[in-house]
């Protein structure tokens, strides 16, 4: 039976008819209002913001960090490199020289922008570069992938301006591409002159670029397996001139699960390092800048080696925030299935975190939401924070799905329960 058949059968009465036809309008209206409403209002009700906190402090911290505030360097850092958590400061963001140590971004430059079977021709510029040297040549050729080892191993400051001026066509071109990638990094306060890092009046970096710059480095491969070489054996592409480069950094051999990274010194400088470990599942960067000058040598592995066993000892993986966590339901208006959605968070959060760290997290979701409400779209979001620093904002998914009521679906309900009709 068609709808209009059934229709006539089940209206026979005029008087019927009429009152019908009323309800129909009002409902009509009444729906409308409500899919306006649901169109100008949908989900922006002020959110509510529920404030956790997770207080796990120790007692031990200030008898921990009395210990690691004693370091010679006048600038230092400790970061987590997996996700670039600062785990220790002392002057971190203030701008100093770092000397050699600016060969880890000529090294990432150089791997990035070239390729190591390259042949590069020494200039007379390149080959008159003073302090440490491979003393080669103007007008020798090497392989580039031969002059990294060069630059990395034993921190020849020739070998250095060779490699930028093959890559960057001259040494303030290369120093330009320097200068991009560490704004790409975000290491917003340093900035390049030289690929060697002899002094220079703007050549400078902060303790926290460089830790930013050497934790992206040791993510590429080609770069870590550079760094950890003992020694490495080459020679010169025409006249057969052997070298062999014998790796200086005495970090490497003398501290469990080290991987690097790199030595530096000058007059304004001072002994600077920069090391990195990878050890029970913690990747770790440091950073000493200013650490003595001579005679003190040894210094700057004395403050690295307190800055990595702070790191070691005092900080573990931890889960703040489990993948599918639900929480507290957010009632839902206007919608078919009536009811209420379940947020829910759709990532793992772990990071290492000391025992006198204290984490909190702040919940931002609406009061209510107003149908429609797709399955998986974002109705919040929590922020973690570490000791009052924000970390990391992660958002909040809808597990449900809430179908807006309209006035097609009031109708056919209408019709299928009081007509019948199918």
């Amino acid at each position: 039976m068609s709808f209009f058949n059934g229709l006539k059968y089940k209206l026979k009465d005029s008087y019927l008819l009429w009152v019908f036809f009323i309800f129909l309008v009002l409902s009509c209206l009444f729906i409308d209002g409500i899919s306006d409403g649901g169109v100008k209002n949908s989900n922006v009700n002020e959110p509510a913001h529920y404030f956790i906190m997770d207080d796990n402090a120790s007692s031990e911290a200030l008898e921990v960090m009395a210990g690691i505030d004693s370091l010679y360097a006048k600038y230092a850092l400790l970061m987590d490199s997996d996700n670039g958590r600062v785990l220790y400061e002392k002057n971190g963001h203030e701008k100093a020289p770092m000397a050699s140590t600016t060969k880890i971004m000529t090294l990432i430059v150089a791997l990035e922008n070239a390729n190591p079977d390259d042949i590069v021709t020494v200039s007379s510029y390149a080959a008159s570069m003073p302090d440490v040297q491979l003393n080669i040549r103007s007008g020798e050729q090497y392989r580039l992938g031969d002059l990294l080892y060069s630059l990395m191993l034993e921190s020849h400051n020739d070998s250095a301006v060779a490699i930028a001026e093959h890559v960057g066509g001259s040494v303030e071109g290369f120093a330009e591409l320097m200068n991009i990638k560490a704004q790409e990094l975000g290491a917003y306060d340093t900035h390049f002159v030289t690929p060697n890092g002899l002094d220079a009046k703007e050549h400078y970096t902060t303790a926290y670029d460089l830790a930013l710059i050497a934790s992206y480095a040791i993510k590429n491969p080609a770069f870590c397996d550079i760094i950890k070489t003992p020694s490495y054996s080459f020679h010169e592409q025409t006249k057969g001139r052997s070298f062999t480069v014998n790796n200086k950094d005495r970090f490497l051999t003398s501290y469990p699960g080290a991987i690097g990274i790199k030595t530096g010194f000058t007059g304004n400088a001072g002994y600077c390092f920069v090391g990195a470990i990878d050890r029970d599942g913690k990747h770790l960067v440091s950073v000493v800048l200013a650490s003595g000058w001579p005679p003190h040598k040894m210094y700057k592995w004395q403050d690295t080696t307190k800055l990595m066993d702070y790191g070691v000892n005092n900080y573990n993986m931890k889960e703040i925030l489990a993948d599918k966590t639900e929480f507290f339901q957010i009632p839902v208006e206007k919608s078919i299935e009536g009811g209420s959605v379940t947020p829910y968070v759709n990532e793992n959060v772990a990071l290492l975190l000391s025992e006198d760290e204290t984490v909190a997290y702040d919940i931002k979701l609406p009061k209510k939401l107003t149908a429609p409400v797709k399955r998986d779209s974002t109705i919040g979001n929590v922020t973690i924070y570490i000791d009052g620093i924000e970390y990391k904002t992660t958002p909040l998914y809808a597990k449900e799905e809430k179908r807006l009521i309209t006035y097609a679906y009031v109708l056919k309900c209408i019709i299928d329960r009081y007509l019948c009709v199918k």
